[in-house]
């Protein structure tokens, strides 16, 4: 096959839905969103039985247990899809809002129109959930997307896609609005990233290595979070119980996901209550934890964290633990090792609360809540396309606004210039 000549093809194709699916009403996008939700709980047991085939061959291949969760589909998780896209549907349409528009000195008036950023390509790996969350909300906000999964949820994605298809012919809407590549060939996406002519705005999800390549070789604008190194921080004037549950939750939730907790600070002054009866809970579940000094001298049997722990996402069943003089050397710590994702804190006491939120920089900064909270779902944005941790366009879970811009727009009434 002829990658590029493909390739193409699917970018005129994206270019054109995209000026169709910017002048459809929001009725129209909701009926789609209706009708693909429709479609896939129709479709759970195909969609369970090809997620079988792409769960033997990642087995086979030897894909580690947490690539295998972010794999499976279930039930639970079928149903999930089609929430998210309800929900979707029930959120406020972004497109055509018009802000600040105000009248200058001249006459004329000046304001912002929000509108659709156009044709988005979203590059992701394993989570087969990633098609119909980010075809829902692309459709939501008006663009048009090329989706590139990873070859280890083919079958699942390409099942997932008929049902996107069916939902858009539903709605009298092109079929080409979502589009799924279906080659697996790497030369795809390495032309898919180089068509600014055909893509707005790329979105990889995924590990590091594969959103390194991304950002190194796009000559298209991405938004991106690198990796998700995530604190919980037990500050002396923390609740017990609450930073029990805190800690613990944003550990064991689930572990192979970017939100989950991969380091926990503990001040000094509350590490003894604290911290022992942690990890208790955590070896129930069977979580290896690494420790500073200080914290092996008062939890026996762990190992010792090195340096490049506190720089290491995890996403498995693995903490490292630092117990620390404060506030201050907590956000020293933050500041050198925090990937900029989510960071919480656990207190009772106001000033510190603030400070915390101040002076950490992060897209998400907690206050006596889980990092796994860090969610488009739990935030009110309905399904997310991913987290940024950029500053600029997107910051944090990346919703219907992240998917659009804002234009200018001018209102006169035959005004000239002087």
């Amino acid at each position: 096959m002829d990658i590029q000549r493909y390739m193409t093809g699917l970018g005129k194709n994206a270019r054109a839905a995209s000026r169709e699916l910017a002048r459809a009403n929001t009725g129209t996008k909701n009926s789609a969103l209706f009708a693909i939700a429709d479609s896939i709980i129709a479709s759970q047991a195909r969609l369970i039985e090809e997620n079988s085939k792409d769960l033997e061959a990642g087995k086979a291949g030897g894909l580690d247990d947490a690539l295998l969760d972010r794999l499976m589909l279930n039930e639970e998780r079928i149903q999930g899809m089609a929430e998210g896209l309800r929900q979707i549907a029930a959120l406020a349409d972004p497109v055509g809002e018009i802000t600040g528009l105000n009248y200058r000195p001249s006459g004329i008036q000046v304001g912002k129109m929000r509108v659709p950023l156009g044709v988005i390509g979203i590059i992701y790996e394993s989570r087969p959930n990633v098609t119909a969350d980010a075809a829902g909300l692309c459709l939501k906000a008006g663009n048009a997307a090329i989706l590139r999964g990873g070859s280890e949820a083919a079958h699942s994605n390409n099942a997932i896609a008929t049902c996107i298809k069916s939902g858009l012919s539903k709605a009298n809407l092109p079929s080409t609005a979502v589009q799924v590549i279906e080659v697996t060939d790497r030369a795809a996406v390495g032309e898919l990233i180089t068509m600014p002519q055909y893509v707005d705005v790329i979105v990889p999800r995924g590990g590091k290595s594969l959103i390194e390549r991304i950002s190194a070789e796009a000559t298209v604008p991405v938004i991106k979070h690198l990796h998700g190194i995530c604190h919980v921080y037990i500050h002396e004037k923390a609740d017990i119980s609450k930073a029990i549950r805190i800690a613990f939750n944003a550990k064991t939730h689930r572990y192979g996901v970017c939100n989950a907790m991969e380091t926990l600070l503990a001040d000094a002054a509350i590490a003894g209550r604290v911290l022992p009866q942690l990890a208790e809970q955590y070896r129930k579940e069977g979580v290896e934890l690494r420790g500073c000094r200080k914290t092996r001298e008062l939890i026996g049997g762990i190992k010792a964290a090195t340096e490049e722990d506190w720089d290491t996402e995890y996403l498995a069943p693995i903490l490292s633990i630092r117990i620390v003089a404060g506030l201050d050397e907590a956000l020293e710590h933050l500041h050198n090792h925090s990937s900029g994702h989510t960071d919480a804190i656990v207190t009772e006491d106001l000033g510190a609360a603030r400070r915390f939120l101040s002076e950490v920089d992060s897209s998400s900064v907690m206050v006596n809540a889980s990092t796994r909270f860090a969610d488009g779902f739990e935030y009110g944005l309905g399904a997310e396309i991913g987290i940024s941790t950029d500053k600029i366009h997107a910051r944090g879970p990346v919703g219907l606004e992240g998917l659009t811009s804002q234009k200018f727009i001018v209102i006169g009434d035959g005004h000239v210039r002087e």
